[in-house]
């Protein structure tokens, strides 16, 4: 469900490519996190990092000037006649974060926002990844871990997604893979289990053929290929609704796919990765008052959440979520459904969840949680994101959905959003000041990032 909204640059267009352009430098913005050890979060050292922004959203234009080498949703055919030969002429260049895209860091905190309004341009959303080093992604493997952060969704109105999670691409970036010479450090190589096409450079060359505009973005369209990995997401929300979902697919890293393997539209359950997960949204397995403005997680405050990935080796075998609010530890709270029973991702648990809900378990069929670790055991890199919802309004995750279902239905009530919100042109037009602020981030063994009050 990630149709991203890419920037759009009204005079320079929003354009990305793999050969590295001279007009704008390339200043990575500071981000710290900590590695921690003991319990409870009383040993953690701190690692001087940085974020970068993913290359979908940055301008391209030819090497030998300023002719871009796509505009608006259409492709330059003259500098782009295929694939190979556009990723030769095209060069991608450096990001002014704060000043085009709204993404700015102070410390520990990454805040993204969701309109900007530059000098040339008016930019929707972003997606950025944290860095080991200025030329390579992060790499986590989070098996036997836990993962905590701070999270700030009170100006995430019904609508948006502020997402943190992990995605099986490569720590480089895909240099050197085809025509790509940005890598890392511009933002390319990224996928994730929806598989999506409208990544415009797939393993360096451009994804236009059969390049289709978007009916209903005027940035956005979706080429032949899409680019398939293997991602967990660790949390997709706003102020209203949250989830947490592994998505695991059959075959190994970024997979560039066509076709059948990619499970497009009517083949949904053919692709070669789990779309639909196995979630596990507090309001959609019958918490109606754990989260939100006022509930027991006031999503009007700052709040901590903390994901343990309970396993060792390659093996995957629960995860397990806590939040931390106001000095107390809450632990997810037990499903409302006693068909299902339990407050945590196992393959039992999600047997049930799909059975109970009528849902196709392709969870399981491409194999489950231990499919997904064997992927999360490779290492994954961070993603956080803010992005609106062209395909379905992001209903699949805080309103009725489908929305012509009976609400009362067991998995079909996700959250109170009306089944009429959350359009783009809604959202872009009267929720421009809305954004996330990720914070605090902290990794290590299970027991050692938070203390339970």
């Amino acid at each position: 469900m990630k149709a991203f909204t890419l920037a759009s640059l009204s005079l320079l267009g929003a354009v990305t490519a793999q050969q590295v352009g001279k007009e704008q430098t390339e200043n990575h913005p500071k981000l710290s996190w900590q590695t921690c050890t003991g319990t409870g979060g009383s040993s953690c050292q701190t690692k001087q990092a940085s974020i970068v922004l993913d290359s979908n959203w940055r301008w391209v234009h030819v090497t030998s000037g300023y002719t871009n080498c796509y505009t608006d949703n259409t492709w330059n055919t003259t500098s782009c006649p295929d694939g190979a030969t556009c990723a030769k002429n095209c060069a991608v260049d450096g990001a002014d974060y704060s000043g085009t895209y709204g993404i700015t860091t102070s410390g520990n905190a990454l805040t993204l926002k969701f309109v900007t309004k530059g000098s040339y341009s008016t930019n929707i959303g972003s997606r950025t990844y944290l860095m080991e080093s200025d030329t390579k992604y992060q790499l986590f493997n989070v098996i036997g871990k836990e993962f905590t952060f701070d999270v700030d969704v009170s100006k995430l109105p019904c609508g948006l997604n502020g997402a943190l999670y992990f995605v099986e691409m490569p720590a480089d970036g895909g240099i050197n893979k085809g025509n790509n010479k940005a890598g890392a450090k511009y933002g390319t190589g990224y996928c994730d289990a929806q598989c999506p096409h409208d990544i415009k450079w797939i393993e360096g060359a451009a994804n236009s053929e059969g390049w289709t505009p978007s009916e209903n973005d005027k940035n956005a369209g979706s080429g032949k290929y899409g680019a398939c990995c293997p991602e967990m997401d660790v949390w997709e929300a706003n102020s209203v609704a949250s989830a947490y979902t592994p998505h695991p697919c059959s075959k190994n890293g970024l997979t560039k796919c066509s076709g059948t393997e990619c499970g497009d539209g009517d083949e949904r359950y053919s692709g070669t990765c789990d779309k639909d997960g196995c979630d596990l949204n507090p309001y959609r397995m019958g918490n109606t008052d754990f989260y939100g403005p006022g509930a027991t997680i006031d999503t009007t405050k700052k709040f901590t959440v903390v994901t343990q990935f309970i396993g060792s080796g390659t093996k995957l075998q629960e995860i397990k979520r806590f939040w931390v609010q106001n000095g107390k530890t809450y632990a997810t709270p037990e499903t409302t459904f006693s068909e299902i029973g339990g407050n945590s991702i196992t393959d039992a648990w999600c047997e049930k969840q799909k059975t109970h809900f009528g849902d196709n378990n392709h969870f399981k069929q491409i194999g489950g949680l231990a499919k997904m670790g064997e992927s999360l055991a490779r290492g994954h890199v961070l993603v956080m994101s803010l992005w609106d919802d062209h395909a379905v309004n992001m209903l699949w995750l805080d309103s009725t959905y489908p929305t012509d279902a009976d609400p009362s239905k067991p998995g079909i009530a996700r959250g109170t959003c009306p089944t009429d919100s959350g359009k783009p042109e809604d959202v872009e037009t009267n929720a421009p000041d809305s954004q996330v602020t990720f914070s605090n981030i902290k990794f290590g063994p299970i027991g050692s990032t938070f203390k339970a009050l």
